[in-house]
C-alpha cells in the first residue's frame, strides 16, 4: 500500500508499505478515506524527528472499516468511522498498566501514545486500530470533517477542565485550526464575547466568521489595553493559548480577570521567558491555570469524541471552511516542506490527505 513515513528531520518519503493485518481478535482494519496533518506533525518533521526511523506518519483520521477481529461484535465491514489515535496502557502489549490508567485518567497515562509514533499511522491507504479507537459517524458527516473529530475532541477536553458559563467572555490568542475549533466550541457555550487575537488578518476574519465577537491583530495594537477596552476593565473569564507561541504563552495570563482562568491548548516547542508583568498575574489575580493534554477521558475515549461528531452531524459546528488543502499521498513530502518554508504567497489551513483516492 501506498504511504507516507519519517525517518528524520525535514525526511518524509512517499513509500510502500505493508498492508496491516490482524494480530488481535479486539482490532479492526480501516481504509483510509480522510487524515489531516496536525500541528504536531509539522513540528515532529521540522524540529524533532521521528520517534521511530521510517515509521509511518500521521494520526488525525476518518475511514471505513474493511476487517473486523473474531471478538468485534459491534462494528462491521462498511462501517464509516472516525479514529480515536491515542495508545495507553491497555493497548501496548507487556506493558502494565499504570497509576494514572488504573483511576481511568487516560489522558494522563505514563506510556501515552499515538499512532504515528511508535506504530504505523493514518498517512497510508490502510491502518489498523483497536476496535474501541473507532467513533461511529452518522452518513451525514462526510469523511473529511470526521478526520478533525480528534482535533475537535482535543479542543473539547481542554474546554470541558474549565468552569465556562453561558454568558461569559472568552478570548482565544492564536486562530489556526485549534484556535478556530476553540472560537465556535465558546460559541457553542454560550460566550457573550469571543475575543480572537493573532498576527495575520486572513486568521482574524476567519475567526470572525467562525463566531469571534471581536478580534485583534496583536502586531498591529495593544492587545491587553484592547481587551481591557472591549471588556470595561472587567477582562476574560476564560483566556485560551491555542497558537503554541512562547510569546502569547508568557501573555495570556494578563488577560484574565481576577479569579479567571487560563486554559494551555498550545504546545510552544521552545522555552517560555515570562516578564514579572505576566507572571504576576497568576498570584495577584488568584488565577486558575489549566493544563490540556490530548483528548481522551473515561470510559475511554471519553465524551469527548461522541460529542464532537453530534456537533459536526447536526451542524452546531463546520470544520470545513478551515479545510485549504485537498491533496493525494505522494504529495506529502513537498507540502510539508512548503509548510514550514511558510510561504505568503500560499494559505495553509487544514490540509487534508486522500489516501485512497
Amino acid at each position: 500500500m501506498k504511504s507516507l513515513k519519517l525517518y528524520g528531520k525535514q525526511d518524509l518519503r512517499f513509500e510502500e508499505a505493508e498492508k496491516p493485518t490482524l494480530d488481535d481478535s479486539n482490532e479492526v482494519i480501516i481504509r483510509v478515506r480522510a487524515v489531516g496533518i496536525c500541528g504536531s506533525d509539522t513540528s515532529r518533521y521540522a524540529k524533532l524527528g521521528p520517534y521511530v526511523e521510517g515509521m509511518i506518519f500521521g494520526h488525525e483520521l476518518s475511514g471505513e472499516i474493511v476487517e473486523v477481529g473474531e471478538n468485534v461484535t459491534y462494528l462491521q465491514p462498511g462501517d464509516r468511522i472516525a479514529g480515536v489515535p491515542t495508545l495507553v496502557c491497555k493497548d501496548l502489549e507487556g506493558v502494565e498498566e499504570c497509576y494514572f490508567c488504573k483511576k481511568a485518567e487516560y489522558a494522563r497515562c505514563e506510556n501515552l501514545s499515538v499512532i504515528g509514533a511508535k506504530r504505523p499511522g493514518g498517512f497510508a491507504q490502510y491502518v489498523k486500530l483497536p476496535a474501541e479507537n473507532c467513533v461511529p459517524i452518522p452518513k451525514n458527516v462526510d469523511y473529511e470533517s470526521a478526520s478533525m473529530v480528534e482535533p475537535i475532541s482535543v479542543v473539547l477536553h481542554g474546554f470541558y477542565k474549565s468552569s465556562t458559563k453561558v454568558g461569559d467572555t472568552v478570548v482565544i490568542v492564536g486562530c489556526g485550526n485549534m484556535g478556530l475549533i476553540a472560537v465556535q466550541i465558546a460559541e457553542i457555550q454560550g460566550a457573550s464575547k469571543i475575543i480572537a487575537v493573532d498576527i495575520e488578518n486572513s486568521a482574524l476574519e476567519d475567526a470572525r466568521e467562525s463566531g469571534a465577537t471581536h478580534t485583534i491583530n496583536s502586531m498591529e495594537e495593544d492587545a491587553l489595553k484592547k481587551i481591557e477596552k472591549i471588556t470595561q476593565g472587567k477582562m476574560a473569564d476564560l483566556s485560551v493559548e491555542a497558537a503554541g507561541s512562547k510569546i502569547t504563552s508568557a501573555q495570556i495570563f494578563a488577560y484574565s480577570k481576577k479569579g479567571g482562568e487560563v486554559l494551555f491548548l498550545g504546545i510552544p516547542y521552545a522555552d517560555v521567558k515570562i516578564k514579572r508583568f505576566y507572571f504576576e498575574k497568576i498570584v495577584r489575580s488568584e488565577l486558575t491555570v489549566l493544563g490540556s493534554w490530548n483528548s481522551v477521558s473515561a470510559p475511554f475515549p471519553g465524551k469527548e469524541y461522541p460529542t464532537a461528531v453530534n456537533l459536526l452531524s447536526t451542524g452546531k459546528l463546520d470544520v470545513s471552511s478551515m479545510i485549504t488543502h485537498r491533496l493525494k499521498l505522494y504529495e506529502g513530502p513537498e507540502i510539508f516542506n512548503k509548510l514550514i518554508q511558510q510561504d505568503k504567497d500560499e494559505v495553509f489551513g487544514k490540509i487534508i490527505f486522500k489516501p485512497n483516492e
